[in-house]
């Protein structure tokens, strides 16, 4: 990041291109909208897919950025296929926190279908907390994100989410955007962690994955995370999501 720009608001660490719409395409695009920075960190290019390279992922992501109005987006050129939470792809992540400081980090749930989601999880939270060390051996001074979240949409075993954003009113953006990846997801019907649902296209299975989790805070549609730490309520009677 040049000098002078302002920390971020919310950061999506993720392993591959694509993921961060996938998972949390809506909620990005939402906070975007709303005036607040927000941006993308890849971990790997995405090299190793069985369709497209590294090149052609690149543009898509670029596209998408765009579409859904993030102040940046990064590669950190990790190893795709081959993640590691080692010591070295631990300070190749903190160097970039430090730099984009960004005050929220979302990332993937603890388990997943593709062994670099797994590590991915591992490796931006050990990294978020590392970065605010203040020996640790980088030139930048430390930082460390205020916020640590889990993006659990497609994840069965990750259980009820702690909190749903509601999506609804960007749904069709999240869909437009997911549709840029043309290499990755054209005429299929599973992607990442979105496993299939007979013939359904992919986008009809991420409408009613999404239809879903909207159920669950009773609008139309919405985007499910976790997060370690309780939530805290400054006052109950203003409570939200209608019990009856």
């Amino acid at each position: 990041m040049p000098d002078g720009n302002p920390p971020l608001d919310i950061l999506a660490v993720m392993a591959h291109p694509d993921d961060a719409e996938l998972l949390c395409g809506g909620t990005l695009i939402k906070s975007a909208g709303r005036g607040k920075r927000v941006g993308v960190l890849d971990l790997t290019a995405g090299e190793m897919g069985s369709s497209g390279s590294a090149a052609t992922r690149a543009r898509e992501a670029s596209a998408a950025s765009a579409q859904m109005g993030l102040a940046v987006r990064m590669c950190a050129e990790l190893p795709d296929s081959a993640l590691e939470n080692d010591h070295r792809s631990r300070l190749v992540v903190a160097a970039h926190l430090r730099a984009l400081q960004p005050r929220v980090v979302i990332t993937h749930w603890k388990v997943g279908r593709h062994r670099d989601h797994r590590i991915a999880s591992e490796l931006v939270r050990d990294a978020c907390f590392l970065s605010g060390l203040s020996k640790l051996d980088l030139p930048s001074p430390p930082f460390r994100p205020k916020k640590l979240i889990y993006a659990t949409a497609f994840r069965e075993d990750a259980g009820p989410p702690d909190f749903v954003v509601d999506v609804t009113e960007q749904m069709e953006r999240k869909l437009d955007v997911i549709v840029l990846y043309t290499t990755q997801f054209e005429g299929v019907t599973q992607a990442g962690e979105v496993y299939p649902g007979g013939d359904r296209r992919l986008s009809e299975q991420i409408r009613a994955q999404m239809a879903h989790y909207g159920s669950l805070i009773r609008v139309p549609y919405g985007e499910p995370f976790h997060t370690d730490e309780t939530m805290e309520v400054d006052e109950i009677s203003t409570l939200g999501v209608s019990t009856y």
